[in-house]
């Protein structure tokens, strides 16, 4: 996740989108699916890992390269929408 966060969902994001639909979607284009496979499964133990304090541990390891508040997400309804998009 470090590299999804600091590579594309970090403060030069508009080059390579708007949306986080978008940046998924150029994302997506440049890994394997295999790839975003691992990403998901990361995504579903972080947040197995955090059951009761997702939002500090998001903070404390992504917090200086992304804040899903300022997309209007929470970082539950982020990870989980982030998810759905590399599944896709």
């Amino acid at each position: 996740m470090y590299e999804l966060f600091g590579a594309y969902f970090n403060e030069d994001f508009d080059s390579w989108g708007n949306t986080i639909s978008e940046i998924a979607a150029c994302y997506k284009v440049d890994s394997s699916p295999e790839y975003r496979k691992e990403i998901i499964d990361e995504i579903n133990s972080f947040m197995s890992e955090h059951p009761s304090d997702l939002d500090s541990a998001f903070e404390r390891d992504y917090g200086s390269r992304f804040d899903p508040n300022l997309w209007g997400h929470t970082t539950a309804s982020f990870l989980d929408e982030l998810k759905r998009l590399l599944s896709e």
